[in-house]
């Protein structure tokens, strides 16, 4: 049987785009009204007080390094709230903060910033 010579070009045609793989087809991309995920980023945290003194444990499983800072806020108006040195904490990393009050620690947290 034998094509004629307007349907060759178009049999061709049709054959080439189904033998290319699926990623190399052009598809529409379906948006389904949700927002993006958000990135994950953040070292999670253990705080233990004992007295007057503070230490943290913070341990970065994500890929983005997480700059943190231990914050203490002393009871006694006269002792003086002290706030750690930014630390780097890179992916896979745990790093120890601590600091101390003189006399009672009121409240203690730790302040994450993004290097990315």
């Amino acid at each position: 049987m034998r094509l004629s010579r307007s349907l060759a070009p178009v049999t061709l045609a049709a054959a080439l785009v189904l033998s290319l793989p699926y990623d190399a087809m052009p598809y529409a991309r379906v948006d389904d009204g949700k927002p993006p995920a958000p990135s994950l980023f953040g070292a999670a945290c253990r705080t233990a007080v004992r007295g007057s003194h503070v230490v943290t444990y913070c341990h970065n499983p994500y890929v983005d390094t997480d700059r943190v800072r231990l914050h203490i806020e002393c009871a006694r108006w006269w002792d003086i709230d002290t706030d750690s040195a930014p630390v780097d904490t890179g992916p896979a990393m745990t790093v120890r903060l601590k600091g101390r009050c003189w006399k009672e620690v009121r409240s203690v947290w730790i302040s994450h910033q993004n290097e990315h």
